[in-house]
Formats: structure tokens, C-alpha cells, sequence
């Protein structure tokens, strides 16, 4: 594989890590509670990025990465090019705002479980 392909592939680690994070963060939070700072702003930079409308940059990187090794890139989002299949193929671009809208209130309800059980409550 080319240095490019396996570039490309690392960022699709650490934006795999990233979502996973995202999804899970406030329960890391719960075991780590210094995580809860890393865990809002990198939540609150993603939905920025959804409401804005921009591509997120570690999507555009992988792109850059796979196109100058001489592979395909591909348009869209990095969820709907990886789990549109498995999770809801047909319209996915139009579902993207409701996925990230129920785990951005998922982790909300965590935060607010944990904030109703500080000091032994």
C-alpha cells in the first residue's frame, strides 16, 4: 500500500476514535471527570461543523490522502460514506442532523445524571 493509502487509513482511525469519543464521552467523563472539557468542546466543535454545513477537516484530509495516492476519495460525510449502509442507506444525508442530535441529548442526559449525583447525592 502507499504512503498516502496508509495515511489516509490512519485518519480514518482517528476519526473513527473521535466518533466513538463523541458517542461515549460523558460516560469517560463519569470514570475521568477532566475528560467532560475535552469531550464538550470537541462535541460542540462537531455540531458547529454539522450546523455550518462544512466538511469536517479530518474528512477532507482523508480525501486529500486517498486522491494524491491515487485512490477515489469520496463526497459526503465520513458517517454516511462508512455507516449509510449499515445503518440507514436510503437518505442518510437527510438522517445525519437527527444522529447527531440524539447524541448530542444522550450525552446531555449523562452530564445531567452525573451533575444530579455530585457531592454523594
Amino acid at each position: 500500500m502507499a504512503p498516502y493509502g496508509r495515511l489516509a487509513d490512519a485518519v480514518v482511525i482517528v476519526h473513527s476514535s473521535v466518533v466513538v469519543f463523541v458517542v461515549a464521552g460523558a460516560l469517560a467523563a463519569s470514570w475521568q471527570p477532566w475528560l467532560a472539557w475535552v469531550h464538550i468542546s470537541i462535541m460542540l466543535s462537531i455540531a458547529t461543523i454539522y450546523l455550518l454545513g462544512v466538511t469536517c477537516p479530518l474528512t477532507a484530509l482523508e480525501n486529500r490522502f486517498r486522491r494524491a495516492g491515487g485512490q477515489p476519495g469520496y463526497d459526503g460525510s465520513f458517517l454516511g460514506h462508512y455507516l449509510a449502509g449499515a445503518i440507514h442507506p436510503r437518505h442518510w444525508e437527510r438522517s445525519e442532523p437527527w444522529v447527531g442530535a440524539t447524541v448530542l441529548l444522550g450525552n446531555l442526559a449523562v452530564y445531567g445524571f452525573l451533575a444530579s449525583n455530585i457531592g454523594g447525592g
